[in-house]
């Protein structure tokens, strides 16, 4: 019998973290279990560092605000973790002082709210032991085996309406308008804004992109008179025989992401105004993506998601992810999320190993996009 139960939310941020969290407490508090968080994602875990949750307390008003009340960390590996020896940084493995802590508080289950990096972690703690339940958490859509991860939709909505606001701008002064969007290696942000936002290009990291291919949509543009183009581009694009942008590079260690993407908005717009002659300008929609109020689907799927996952626990089934599959609600093993990144502590993105879930050419945003015309630099 599932008694004690404690939350983690970790990598960045996301709209939609409070609501998973209060979800997953209300329904505990039905059922007479006691519900903790976390401080901090798994860095929390090594730290034995949690406080408990309450609908009446701490977890109170939580369904519209953005963020995350217990805390995130996105540079933390606990299966290669920094400590100091001696004077020097060295890592050592500290899942396992992480796994006593869990033990020792009683949690009989621990909920990872995340995306492809802490639910690889999640599928390794499960080898040493623990019982866990993923959540899909990702403003990027970019989760195996999940139609929809919550946070992209208000991510996609930030971007409209963005798209929205330059498109005045490059209208009234005959400009090309580059908005760059969150997605290190799946373009989905980009594909359904562009669609969303009628843009004229979207160039995703799924699609290496062919810089004449751009040049020659603006200038049918141009041609048919229509003296302004708006492009929507992944940061995690990049051009035919070219790499993605690295905009620096961190030592956070074996097992995570350690490059920071941005940049490829403005080569783009640099390029584009050499290349046809009109005026380009840039925009980094960046963080702003992911902060704030969740839209209401995110609201509602949040709160499904979190539902489900305290069912799950009471019902025994550990040890998987919760998918939503043909708009209902399923689960998914952990085991098969990872896919063939199957080494313990290997968490980053981006590999041929990791099982992210990229933009395929059969999919329906793609022939929606050529359908109406959409350069997709190819």
């Amino acid at each position: 019998m599932v008694k004690k139960v404690a939350i983690i939310t970790n990598g960045g941020d996301c709209p939609g973290l409070n609501a998973v969290i209060r979800a997953i407490v209300k329904t505990a508090e039905t059922h007479g279990v006691e519900c903790y968080g976390y401080i901090e994602g798994y860095k929390g875990l090594l730290e034995n560092n949690y406080i408990k949750l309450e609908s009446n307390g701490s977890a109170s008003g939580l369904l519209h605000r953005g963020g995350t009340i217990i805390g995130a960390s996105n540079s933390t590996n606990l299966f290669n973790y920094p400590v100091e020896e001696n004077g020097q940084k060295v890592y050592k493995d500290m899942s396992y002082k992480a796994v006593e802590n869990v033990k020792q508080a009683g949690f009989d289950c621990i909920f990872t709210l995340g995306g492809d990096g802490t639910q690889k972690s999640a599928r390794d703690f499960t080898l040493r032991g623990l019982n866990i339940i993923g959540v899909p958490k990702t403003i990027d859509n970019d989760v195996a085996h999940s139609e929809i991860t919550f946070g992209y939709n208000t991510a996609v909505s930030v971007a409209t309406e963005a798209l929205d606001r330059l498109h005045s701008t490059a209208e009234s002064h005959h400009r090309i308008m580059t908005l760059e969007v969150m997605g290190r290696y799946a373009g989905w942000i980009a594909l359904e804004s562009a669609i969303a936002g009628g843009a004229d290009a979207a160039i995703i990291p799924e699609i290496p992109y062919d810089i004449n291919k751009i040049v020659e949509k603006v200038n049918k543009r141009k041609a048919d008179g229509k003296k302004f183009s708006i492009i929507v581009v992944s940061e995690g694009a990049k051009p035919k025989d070219g790499e993605m942008i690295v905009k620096k590079t961190m030592n956070d260690g074996k097992g995570l992401d350690n490059i920071r993407l941005g940049g490829i908005g403005e080569k783009l717009a640099r390029d584009l105004e050499e290349l046809t002659g009109m005026v380009s300008r840039n925009t980094v929609l960046g963080y702003v993506q992911r902060g704030g109020t969740p839209t209401a689907y995110d609201r509602v799927l949040s709160t499904k998601y979190g539902s489900k996952a305290m069912e799950l626990a009471l019902e025994g089934k550990f040890n998987v992810l919760v998918t939503l599959k043909n708009g209902k609600l399923d689960s998914v093993p952990l085991e098969e999320v990872v896919g063939n990144n199957k080494e313990i502590g290997a968490r980053s993105g981006g590999t041929e190993s990791t099982n992210i879930k990229r933009v395929t050419m059969d999919d329906d945003l793609v022939k929606v996009a050529r359908d109406l015309d959409i350069c997709l630099g190819d």
